[in-house]
């Protein structure tokens, strides 16, 4: 692993006994002392700190700044008051997703968090795009999430002015001494802070919150199975190029101001085939969730069939969801199969798994809204 980035935490990850793998370029934990299962079950019961330092973090600023924006992500940025954060997806002129994102207006700026193995493409994107009327900054800090139902009994003692954060704002802040930019959401599904801070504090405030008794240290394989329970896509797994936000069930992040009829009507690459998909509804597969019986496990790239065995759609993302107690996925299927209650059949080791397709996400939410 020799050629990979690490994060500012590494030397932390390994001296918390963490396992380490390749991920997006990175020197990742994919698991602690602890064990993925019970990592999982503490951040669902109690509070965990995940290490995203990976994650690209970048500030577009500039004359009309949303604006500009919007002619790359079909989000409703302009509407966006300060201090609100807003998920966002840069689309390709063929309507497929580049990347998905978070985008704070941050005032007189845009602070945006990108995926790690996207984020140089991103950054060329943004530049050749916006390069010349809009200044570009890639900043180097780290970028903790503390994620869980007692993620706020944490912050109420060390940093309670973030407590009043509701899901999906902003603010910026001193926590154990740091200055940092604190955004009230997260990938678990779950009540939760991402915390940016600079680099080269970012083991003294990893410290300061594992210090704290409800905290434990979580990595990639906990916060995977978190995010799918919690129905959320994992890029390049659960949409990539070749897959539209409408193929993904993700209309909602097509601003209702940028859909046909509003104001600032599409605008955004790939917005032909995209709101035509919207309106006409004849794309021919969908995103849904799927809820296995028994205990095997259905994992990414396991082809789904009906029960003649003719081949309907694919498993993008699978495992087995502590919290749910049995087998969850998602996958595209062909849409006379994507109704809630269907029932298809998962390819394991020449076997079919029945699975029913199931509303996502697998978990209720836990998200602070006020």
């Amino acid at each position: 692993m020799t050629d990979l980035n690490r994060t500012p935490l590494h030397a932390l990850h390994i001296q918390l006994g963490a396992k380490m793998v390749p991920f997006a370029g990175y020197e990742m934990p994919v698991q602690y002392p602890l064990g993925v299962k019970k990592e999982h079950e503490h951040t669902r019961q109690r509070c965990g700190l995940f290490d995203v330092s990976h994650m690209g973090q970048i500030l577009v600023s500039g004359e009309q700044v949303a604006e500009a924006l919007e002619s790359l992500i079909p989000a409703d940025l302009v509407g966006l008051e300060k201090g609100q954060q807003r998920y966002g997806l840069f689309t390709s002129t063929d309507g497929g997703i580049l990347d998905d994102l978070m985008a704070v207006n941050a005032g007189d700026h845009f602070y945006l968090v990108v995926n790690a193995a996207c984020k140089e493409q991103d950054i060329a994107h943004l530049r050749a795009n916006l390069g010349s009327t809009h200044q570009i900054d890639v900043l180097d800090r780290g970028l903790l999430a503390l994620q869980g139902p007692q993620a706020r009994d944490v912050m109420q003692r060390l940093c309670p002015q973030a407590c009043e954060l509701t899901f999906m704002q902003h603010g910026r802040y001193t926590l154990a001494g740091c200055e940092v930019w604190i955004s009230r959401s997260g990938y678990t599904g779950e009540d939760g802070f991402e915390v940016s801070v600079a680099a080269e504090e970012s083991q003294v405030l990893a410290e300061a919150l594992l210090a704290e008794p409800e905290v434990e240290a979580i990595g990639l394989g906990a916060r995977d199975s978190l995010r799918l329970e919690a129905g959320l896509c994992l890029y390049g797994h659960d949409m990539d190029p070749h897959t539209t936000p409408v193929e993904a069930s993700l209309i909602w992040a097509i601003g209702k101001p940028r859909r046909r009829g509003g104001e600032r009507s599409a605008g955004f690459p790939g917005a032909d085939v995209i709101l035509h998909q919207v309106e006409a509804k004849d794309h021919s597969r969908k995103r849904v969730g799927l809820l296995g019986e028994g205990r095997a496990p259905v994992r990414e790239g396991s082809l789904l069939v009906d029960e003649a065995g003719t081949e309907i759609g694919v498993v993008t993302s699978g495992g087995f969801g502590p919290s749910v107690g049995k087998p969850v996925a998602m996958g595209y299927v062909s849409r006379e199969w994507e109704a809630p209650g269907t029932t298809v059949y998962a390819l394991v080791r020449g076997k079919q798994l029945p699975m029913s397709v199931a509303p996502m996400p697998f978990v209720t939410p836990g998200y602070y809204r006020g």
